[in-house]
């Protein structure tokens, strides 16, 4: 009753940073938001026959007659907006974004509108970068031959509260203009946002034309899975499949798409193998960031294809964090995100107290300058849960409740966010809550395939329930997906851990040492190698790894050990007694 459902196009627009804005000087940024919107806002709503559902705040939801009109509308008030911001410092520059969507809507008696409709485009506006416009895949259809500006694919985004991946495009605004003259002077193009690539289609070399469509398998699904990662803003496939078989400049490419980086390779296909080259390239430079090669015997096409896509996505996303924290250490004036990609990169060499150390001081410091950055949100939590893990900390509970506490607040912000869902699942599985962390990890991986570390993680949840044997298979698929992940020497470990407790010293010396040779920075690999190898008879060796486990955390202590018991099933704490005495053997301090 009193209810109306029809078809309509949604624009909702928000100011971004809003909040800074008015803390800094509220009369004047309500000042200023009272005059853009009698000169400039209004007038281009009732110019395009749109009605102003609602304000909230610095935000809007107009509806429009159709899609034309509300993109037309959101131009206009862009354009303006550039007018406007020509000479005023970036701080105290008014910046709209726009998210743009036609759909079913349920219109009330009292003219407000509700339903999914209004819900995408007002997700869609969230993620659009600021002073563009956004719009779904359905919305594009319907305006992509009636307007004259361009259109960037984006690529499918998870939006908070739909179920569906959303397609989603960006308007290339006043692409054919020049900017005003004030604005000349200074830089006439955005700077291209972070962790933003263009994947170029992949070069079949094998000389086979029947191949074509397993290359461009390659290159859309890498597409996909890129796209579907927190904070990675990826060039649609029919706006890179632009530049297939064409002669292209890389530093071209950037700043037509304005991206940082440019991904390209090529497959090659002989009777028995299958290989894939790929290089990353700073679009900014052109210098070559990192190259490599991935070979695999002929299989199943699909299954290989998956294989090859999850490798290449894992490796991109570790070598593309690297590239922001090299770039963000040269920023003159860090801000939040910066410091996140720097805390990455010490949180990345390794599990020593001084690096763990340093990688929560700018985590907290990203923090300090951005309390909403849910990826600093999440690695402060993951801090804490790994001075719990390598037994660096005396005050064990009061980490993990904070750490709880922080990914519970992520997941507030971000439900679909999959490292904060990995997150919470670490914190459950050392407090006495494996089976929920268990379920948590493979949430994350219904959200990200590619979570490698996901995998790792329930492998060793499996041995905290006394289910080691299991572990093996479980780090396996980590490391098929991840091989040279960054992480790849802790799920070793986990691996030679799990042994430790079945009792199988002599394969666990193995793993522990190949998990130390990746990366020595690791306080329980040695640790628990002293252990197997006392274990195996070979006690020499043993307090040698006892003296290197020590002079990574001089404070560790049996004492503490004992108090860190992450569970208590019964098989899992009887073997546990076991690594006990033998930290006792090799001269492990009691405390």
């Amino acid at each position: 009753m009193g209810e109306t459902r029809k078809l309509a196009a949604i624009l909702v627009s928000d100011v971004v940073g809003y909040s800074r804005l008015a803390g800094a000087d509220e009369d004047r940024t309500l000042a200023r938001m009272r005059g853009l919107r009698s000169d400039l806002v209004d007038p281009a709503i009732a110019a395009h026959r749109g009605r102003i559902v609602k304000r909230t705040g610095d935000g809007s939801v107009i509806e429009f007659r159709s899609v034309v009109d509300a993109v037309r509308c959101g131009i206009e008030v862009q354009n303006g907006m550039v007018e406007r911001n020509a000479g005023v410092p970036n701080d105290r520059q008014i910046q709209f974004r726009v998210g743009i969507h036609v759909g079913d809507i349920v219109e009330e008696s009292d003219g407000d509108l509700m339903g999914d409709g209004v819900n995408i485009a007002a997700r869609i506006e969230g993620i659009c970068p600021p002073g563009t416009i956004c719009l779904s895949e359905d919305a594009y259809r319907q305006v992509r031959d009636k307007v004259e500006e361009e259109f960037v694919e984006l690529g499918e985004k998870r939006l908070k509260n739909i179920a569906r991946p959303v397609r989603v495009y960006e308007v290339r605004i006043d692409s054919g203009r020049p900017a005003p003259a004030s604005v000349q002077s200074h830089e006439t193009k955005p700077t291209p946002p972070r962790l933003s690539i263009v994947v170029l289609p992949f070069a079949n070399i094998g000389g086979d034309s029947e191949q074509d469509y397993f290359v461009d398998g390659v290159t859309e699904s890498l597409t996909t899975d890129l796209s579907q990662m927190r904070g990675m803003l990826v060039i649609g496939r029919n706006t890179a499949f632009s530049y297939k078989g064409k002669p292209v400049d890389l530093k071209l490419v950037g700043r037509d798409l304005n991206v940082r980086y440019v991904l390209e390779g090529s497959v090659q296909r002989s009777a028995s193998r299958m290989r894939v080259n790929v290089q990353l390239i700073d679009a900014e430079s052109g210098n070559h960031l990192w190259a490599d090669r991935f070979d695999k015997p002929v299989a199943d096409l699909f299954d290989m294809q998956d294989e090859i896509v999850a490798r290449l996505a894992n490796a991109l996303n570790t070598q593309l964090v690297k590239a922001e924290a090299r770039r963000s250490e040269r920023a003159p004036d860090p801000d939040s995100m910066d410091l996140y990609f720097q805390g990455m990169s010490s949180a990345n060499k390794g599990t020593t107290p001084a690096n763990l150390m340093e990688a929560r001081e700018l985590f907290e410091r990203a923090l300090a300058l951005d309390p909403g950055n849910v990826d600093a949100i999440v690695s402060v939590a993951f801090i804490g849960c790994q001075m719990v893990a390598t037994h660096t900390s005396d005050d064990r509970a009061t980490r993990l409740a904070a750490a709880e506490a922080l990914a519970i607040k992520a997941l507030s912000i971000a439900p679909e966010n999959a490292r904060a869902h990995l997150c919470l699942g670490v914190v459950q599985i050392y407090t006495n809550r494996a089976v929920q962390g268990i379920a948590e990890f493979e949430r994350a991986l219904a959200i990200d395939r590619n979570l490698a570390g996901a995998h790792a993680w329930i492998g060793l949840a499996k041995n905290f329930l006394g289910r080691g044997q299991e572990t093996e298979r479980h780090i396996q698929n980590a490391l098929r997906l991840s091989p040279r992940d960054t992480s790849a020497y802790s799920w070793e470990a986990f691996a030679g851990i799990a042994k430790v407790f079945m009792g199988k010293d002599d394969e666990a010396v193995s793993q522990l040492r190949r998990a130390i040779e990746i990366n020595r920075n690791f306080h329980s690999a040695h640790m628990y190698l002293a252990v197997a190898l006392a274990g195996f008879g070979r006690l020499d060796e043993a307090r040698v790894a006892a003296k290197e486990a020590l002079a990574m955390d001089p404070t560790f202590t049996i004492r503490r050990y004992r108090g860190d018991a992450p569970s208590d099933n019964p098989d899992f704490l009887a073997a546990r007694q076991r690594v006990v005495a033998m930290m006792q053997k090799v001269g492990f301090p009691e405390g």
